[in-house]
């Protein structure tokens, strides 16, 4: 994966849509003289069938309309401190650019692109989430006790974020991203449904076996509960 290096001078996610139009050898979008970016007098819609077909510039434009939308999304579900936060937006955004010719304009392309930031994302938080177990297996007991950050290290708030993100890692992926779209996103079952193309009914059920699966994990749990229960 390509790394960045800091700038004061490049616009808040500008570096993801370069590496992105690098990794994929797209060019980016021409900004006018008076500093603003060139925009055709399309919806985002038009726009992101049109990059589907492979209109190189309008996926240049598309990547600035949906970058923010995808940086948001696999922060909230990875938290902003995680190592691997770099590589998973950018993996999104290639994985948003590769699904376009199957876009068909049946939704909003930043609902689309959130969803694929989102299954990235629970993906890396699986793959970091089976590494960790390979190495408390591989670990001596005694050296395992100081793996959870104490109240000191961290506010409870904080430390109940990262236990919920660690949660929807257990969850099979199209329950944890309902979850999360319904909370982290706030979206609504109707739009859940039309943003991945499930029946509203499937969606109310993944939604249902979610809690009740987090649910159950917690109560299990005595640390959990305990993490749970603090103010």
């Amino acid at each position: 994966m390509i790394r960045h290096t800091s700038s004061t001078n490049v616009r808040p996610c500008a570096r993801y849509e370069l590496l992105v139009a690098l990794t994929m050898n797209t060019p980016m979008v021409p900004f006018s003289s008076a500093g603003g970016l060139q925009r055709p007098a399309t919806s985002p819609r038009e726009l992101a069938i049109r990059a589907g077909e492979g209109n190189s510039h309008a996926i240049g434009r598309l990547l600035r309309v949906v970058t923010p939308n995808v940086v948001g999304t696999v922060r909230a579900i990875l938290g902003t401190q995680h190592p691997d936060l770099d590589d998973a937006i950018q993996l999104a955004l290639i994985g948003f650019v590769q699904a376009l010719p199957a876009y068909r304009g049946d939704c909003e392309p930043a609902g689309y692109a959130r969803v694929i930031a989102a299954r990235t994302a629970i993906a890396s938080r699986k793959r970091e989430r089976q590494a960790r177990a390979r190495r408390d297996d591989d670990a001596e007991p005694d050296t395992l006790d100081g793996a959870r950050p104490s109240p000191s290290e961290a506010t409870a708030a904080g430390e109940r974020r990262e236990l919920v993100r660690d949660l929807l890692a257990d969850l099979p992926e199209e329950q944890a991203e309902t979850l999360l779209f319904r909370v982290t996103l706030g979206w609504s079952l109707e739009e859940i449904a039309s943003h991945t193309g499930a029946p509203l009914n499937t969606v109310r059920s993944r939604l249902r076996l979610a809690k009740e699966r987090l649910r159950t994990r917690i109560e299990a749990d005595p640390a959990l509960r305990d993490a749970f229960d603090r103010p």
